[in-house]
């Protein structure tokens, strides 16, 4: 009896997801190669298309839009926890994550929560190896340049921080210029002429944030002194620490302008170690305007943020960039909320001498 001959096999059929997979990119960078985007990096877009070419792939465009629609897979990238001095444990970090979540949610689309360190020597190695259909980085920390080069290959990028001028990649975010020159006005309108400024200036929106306070100081005719400026990360206990410097060193001031509400209320709880009232004797603004900042005692004025109209933004820009829209950053405007910590009071001028020690 003869061995009836074996039947050829159907050949698999290649699917998005599988170049994507060979290629080592997302969906999204697929669909747009094949369409012939000028996004996507031209090695990037020529490999894609030979791939297509050898597995016998065709891109359906009638259908592509609705396959764009089907749940997608982002990412959220936060600095590590242990290294960088923006932290996940920032209140403002996490309600702005929280947005961002909700409105992926509402979207229908998945949420994938990383941390990369951007510390390291390769500061953005870690992103390369995400496999997602697009990426959301809440801070640019220290790493503009190499978010810029990411970008100019990974296009489905978008950024929470500063508005650059050499910018590669979409950003979203406030006027910190304005939300510094609002906080430090504000200082001075209350009648302060020793004013301190206390935060991380070396990152893109805290340097914005500090030529604010410089505007300000210029526009009302007070000289700059750099005895009054402390530039510190975001770490826990900073804001504390700083003050506390701030006090030894012995110079007159009235009012500190700090660049998170996180740092004010470590700034707070230090002057009340060492019996300086808030307002009476110092008065206080911070940043972000976080919920617990109404909260806290005294509560703080501070420069607010709206985390929800943010979280949006940076959401639909992303999905803009996924479906082959070109799109710009965007830049949110600042108000300053007053409360309790910059209530106007008659103040008296602390000067603390590095001999006093009260801890």
């Amino acid at each position: 009896m003869k061995t009836p001959p074996a039947k050829s096999k159907k050949p698999a059929v290649v699917k998005m997801s599988d170049l994507a997979k060979l290629a080592g990119v997302s969906k999204a960078t697929v669909s747009r190669a094949l369409s012939g985007s000028e996004l996507i990096n031209p090695a990037t877009r020529e490999k894609i298309q030979a791939l297509a070419k050898q597995y016998n792939y065709r891109l359906n465009t009638q259908a592509r839009n609705f396959r764009l629609k089907e749940s997608l897979t982002i990412t959220v990238i936060i600095p590590s926890a242990e290294s960088a001095k923006w932290q996940i444990s920032d209140p403002f970090f996490l309600e702005l994550l929280g947005s961002i979540s909700v409105c992926l949610m509402e979207k229908g689309h998945e949420m994938l929560l990383s941390a990369v360190d951007f510390h390291l020597p390769d500061k953005t190695s870690g992103l390369s190896k995400i496999n997602s259909d697009g990426i959301i980085v809440i801070g640019q920390s220290y790493i503009h340049k190499g978010l810029n080069e990411y970008a100019r290959s990974h296009p489905q990028l978008v950024v929470w921080g500063a508005r650059m001028e050499d910018q590669d990649y979409c950003c979203v975010g406030g006027d910190n210029l304005r939300g510094g020159l609002l906080a430090t006005q504000h200082l001075i309108e209350r009648g302060c002429k020793h004013i301190a400024i206390i935060g991380d200036r070396e990152v893109p929106e805290g340097n914005l944030r500090y030529q604010g306070y410089l505007r300000a100081l210029q526009d009302a005719g007070i000289e700059r002194n750099p005895a009054l400026e402390i530039s510190i990360g975001s770490q826990k206990n900073e804001g504390y620490d700083a003050t506390l410097l701030l006090l030894s060193r012995g110079v007159k001031f009235d009012g500190i302008f700090l660049l998170s509400d996180a740092l004010a209320m470590a700034s707070i709880s230090a002057l009340d170690e060492h019996g300086i009232a808030v307002p009476k004797d110092v008065a206080i603004v911070g940043y972000d305007d976080i919920s617990l900042a109404r909260y806290y005692t005294p509560s703080i004025t501070s420069v607010h943020q709206d985390r929800e109209i943010g979280g949006r933004l940076l959401v639909e820009k992303l999905l803009q960039l996924i479906d082959g829209q070109e799109v710009e950053s965007f830049t949110m405007p600042t108000n300053l909320v007053v409360r309790k910590s910059s209530k106007k009071t008659t103040q008296a001028t602390v000067t603390q001498h590095p001999a006093d020690n009260r801890e």
